[in-house]
């Protein structure tokens, strides 16, 4: 009784740990970007990162803290330590506070809120391009997913056929080349099945982390294979979105505005701030209890920050030009991207999804007529062969529309076609 009872749990615990194995998460690109935006911890990380640059803002408005300095007798003439009773001993002490000139803090403060919105522009970046690796790893494995179900269809094809061509073998000993013909057909599809599902299991891998799902779920991208809304491109509307929407090309205009800023910043370096203080002398001033004015600052005869400034000055122009380089790659980047776009649309029609099944139905058409003895051994591997080709590349031009999709919403920087 105990030993049933064991293997009944033990059967229990089997099952359990199968179908954990096998859920399966059916999601749209939709349902998964929202997903990604949420659970990211990519994206988390990078937030904290952005809130400790801009707290350098508030950094940047901070005065200077103001100095206190002391001079006090340790040893004297008494032989005493530290001596101040009745009126001996020397006590001096300055307080003294740095005023910053021509307007550093306020260039400072400029700099660092430069610096912010450079920060915010690159975790839009990242964000970008993380979307971007989202949208073709969910409709490279969508593709994966639907050779898969081509090498199934011909492995199980193919197992049925040997088995019968093995029987008809015991009585009929000419169909031993078919047999050994067949078994090399359906080791070839099997490497290629493997191959499939390793990269399959790559994707997976690499979704699971982008949103963050548990590891025991099997994710099954649900993908429309032309879009339902059609789409009119106008050409210089999608270059003017680009522009204000593309974060990394909004970077580069940050950095020419960190780099002007920084400019003005080293120019106010050439001007000395000035100290100001006051100072008390106790009994060593030409009168006791001297309180006195201090007013200091360097002179800028030998360093006015000459270096810097020529450094700050070319870093400046250098910015300018790139930004002018990224407005043409902009540009080119958004005009290629829909050409290839509507390229890839207009050789994946309807015709070809017609077509796709017309040569579903012929392949069962040869499989019967091989079966029977109408078709020959070498008709039906050739179109074994090219039916697997054929349909292979149904499903590439299905992920290249797919890619194109992906290429056209990253170069403007928003969803263009859904």
């Amino acid at each position: 009784m105990k030993i049933k009872y064991f293997l009944v749990v033990i059967c229990l615990m089997v099952s359990q740990i199968v179908c954990a194995q096998t859920d399966t998460l059916k999601i749209s690109f939709q349902q998964a970007e929202r997903t990604f935006l949420e659970n990211n911890l990519g994206l988390i990380a990078e937030r904290f990162h952005v809130a400790a640059v801009r707290a350098l803002i508030d950094q940047a408005k901070l005065w200077d803290n103001p100095t206190l300095a002391t001079d006090q007798n340790l040893y004297d003439n008494t032989h005493t330590f530290f001596n101040h009773a009745h009126g001996n001993g020397e006590i001096y002490a300055v307080l003294s506070q740095v005023f910053l000139t021509a307007g550093k803090r306020g260039k400072e403060i400029r700099m660092a809120r430069d610096q912010a919105s450079l920060e915010e522009a690159q975790f839009r970046v990242l964000m970008r391009n993380l979307h971007y690796n989202l949208q073709l790893d969910f409709a490279q494995l969508a593709t994966l997913n639907e050779q898969a179900k081509v090498f199934r269809y011909e492995m199980t094809a193919g197992d049925s056929l040997v088995k019968a061509i093995e029987n008809a073998y015991k009585t009929d000993k000419t169909k031993e080349k078919d047999v050994i013909r067949l078994k090399a057909l359906l080791f070839s599809v099997e490497n290629d099945q493997v191959d499939n599902s390793s990269q399959i299991n790559n994707l997976e891998a690499e979704l699971k982390s982008l949103l963050r799902t548990k590891s025991t779920v099997f994710i099954l991208p649900l993908v429309k294979v032309i879009p339902t809304e059609e789409t009119e491109f106008n050409i210089p509307e999608l270059i003017r979105k680009a522009q204000q929407n593309r974060a990394d090309f909004q970077a580069a205009q940050y950095t020419v505005d960190y780099a002007a800023d920084n400019l003005a910043y080293q120019k106010s370096l050439a001007i000395p701030n000035v100290t100001v203080g006051v100072d008390y002398d106790r009994i060593n001033s030409y009168a006791p209890n001297y309180l006195g004015l201090q007013i200091g600052l360097p002179l800028p005869v030998f360093n006015r920050n000459q270096g810097n400034i020529k450094s700050a000055r070319y870093n400046l122009e250098s910015q300018q030009n790139q930004v002018k380089d990224n407005e043409l790659r902009l540009e080119n980047g958004v005009i290629a991207t829909v050409q290839q776009y509507q390229l890839s649309k207009a050789l994946l029609v309807n015709k070809h999804l017609e077509f796709n099944e017309q040569y579903d139905r012929l392949f069962k058409t040869l499989l019967v007529n091989y079966k029977s003895g109408k078709t020959g051994l070498t008709d039906f591997v050739d179109f074994f062969d090219s039916y697997k080709d054929t349909k292979l590349k149904i499903l590439q031009q299905q992920f290249n529309l797919q890619k194109a999709i992906a290429d056209v919403n990253y170069t403007v920087g928003t969803t263009v076609v859904k």
